[in-house]
């Protein structure tokens, strides 16, 4: 269960993290469209968990490996944001958001599913 604390920096590092990759990073990422699906701080706020989705991606680990790379560089502009906020800048862990791969894999199961038509001599 999150705090109040941690839950709201969450949510400004989730809105400084997209207006960072969609404005000041995105030529660094091929125009990728990279969205911050969600983030999770620790309970002592040294750590966010940062899930991302990605568009316009043809190697999803090699993205993410690349993000890895600029982990440092994006700290520092997430900083640049967050100065007056926090006294010390969490350590930024980024995972892909598989949630959308999952909906459309079951989406796809409905679709396949054939249901029979009703007789009308079937009870309830």
């Amino acid at each position: 269960m999150q705090g109040t604390r941690q839950k709201k920096l969450a949510r400004q590092i989730q809105r400084d993290l997209a207006d960072i990759f969609a404005k000041e990073m995105r030529s660094t990422f091929d125009n990728a469209f990279i969205t911050v699906t969600d983030v999770i701080c620790t309970p002592d706020l040294s750590i966010a968990r940062v899930y991302l989705s990605f568009m316009l991606v043809k190697n999803r680990q090699e993205m993410l490996e690349k993000i890895e790379e600029n982990n440092k560089l994006i700290r520092q502009k997430l900083a640049l944001r967050l100065k007056d906020t926090v006294r010390k800048i969490p350590e930024l862990h980024f995972y892909y958001d598989d949630t959308a791969d999952v909906q459309e894999q079951v989406n796809k199961l409905f679709e396949n599913i054939v249901i029979p038509p009703k007789t009308p001599d079937e009870k309830l």
